[in-house]
């Protein structure tokens, strides 16, 4: 076989990955709005001698670090789509972005209880009318930045373009979802969260003398951004480790092969590589065997499954 021949029967591993992505503009955006709250809030906090203010600003500052590794994912991904050394291209670099996010929301969610800890044992006086301002106006930041990183891409659906152009399918377990931007998402979701907690927490001690409302929310905000990690470590931690693919496309790939009569599919592997596509390995035994490239045809658009190994044999007796 020459080499013309040879390209003829190849084809490329980037599944669109080198195409960019919505969710890289929209956290770009979210970044630099980050940013500059972080900035007002740790300036308030020195300036009018409110802990509340200056530790919020600095847990934004992380989120902002955090942010930054999403907007890096995106941007390592798309430049590396055709690089051979990634056997299925760059999907998965998006889910180690929404990993890597996911444990950062998790020490989040301690320094959150340790923080509210130390002020149930040590109240701060807070200078309330100034905090309370500068609370709501990160309340409104976060409410854009959730508005902004707010599409498919972070519900779980998913958004992408590849030589094989079909409809979308169900999301399965989060292995569709765009990982990376489910992680900025929850990040921004996060800090809304501890804003508005925040401002309750405030008001409840300004107006009715409750301070230990303010460690107390806290506590609560936690509790909350702890579970939205643990979401986020299991579905992005199982696309990392190859698990097999929901029930619903495993059965569409087995179902579809097998409408062929006298053939059946002896061992069936279908994973994901990235956001809204998948890889299979199909081994098939058959009375009368077809060449592999026509039970791959077989196979319907909507399984989203861009890459496939097909082993054909033929059935003894």
């Amino acid at each position: 076989m020459n080499a013309e021949e040879r390209r003829q029967w190849s084809h490329d591993h980037t599944f669109g990955q080198d195409v960019r992505k919505a969710g890289e503009r929209r956290t770009l955006w979210v970044i630099l709005l980050t940013a500059v709250m972080m900035v007002v809030e740790i300036w308030a906090g020195i300036a009018y001698g409110s802990m509340a203010l200056l530790a919020d600003g600095l847990h934004m500052a992380s989120h902002t670090a955090a942010l930054g590794i999403s907007f890096f994912a995106y941007i390592y991904a798309r430049r590396n789509a055709a690089n051979p050394r990634f056997s299925f291209g760059t999907g998965k670099v998006n889910a180690l972005a929404g990993f890597t996010g996911a444990l950062l929301l998790a020490l989040f969610a301690l320094g959150m209880i340790w923080e509210s800890c130390e002020r149930f044992i040590s109240p701060v006086e807070i200078a309330y009318n100034q905090a309370i301002a500068v609370a709501i106006v990160g309340l409104i930041v976060n409410g854009a930045s959730v508005f902004i990183l707010g599409g498919d891409g972070a519900g779980g659906g998913h958004s992408h373009s590849h030589s094989h152009a079909h409809s979308h399918g169900p999301t399965e377990g989060g292995a569709t979802a765009d990982q990376n931007l489910r992680s900025a998402y929850l990040h921004v979701m996060a800090d809304a969260l501890t804003s508005l907690l925040a401002i309750f927490a405030l008001l409840a001690a300004k107006y009715y003398g409750l301070q230990w409302m303010d460690p107390f929310m806290g506590v609560v905000g936690a509790f909350l951004v702890g579970r939205w990690s643990v979401g986020l470590l299991r579905s992005s931690g199982l696309v990392l480790l190859d698990q097999q693919a929901g029930d619903t496309r495993v059965k569409t790939v087995r179902e579809a092969i097998e409408s062929n009569e006298g053939t059946f599919v002896t061992d069936l592997h279908v994973w994901s590589i990235g956001p809204g596509i998948h890889a299979a390995e199909i081994m098939i035994v058959a009375a009368n065997p077809l060449p592999p490239h026509r039970y791959k045809d077989m196979i319907p658009e909507h399984a989203d499954i861009v890459h496939i190994i097909c082993e054909v044999n033929a059935q003894k007796g």
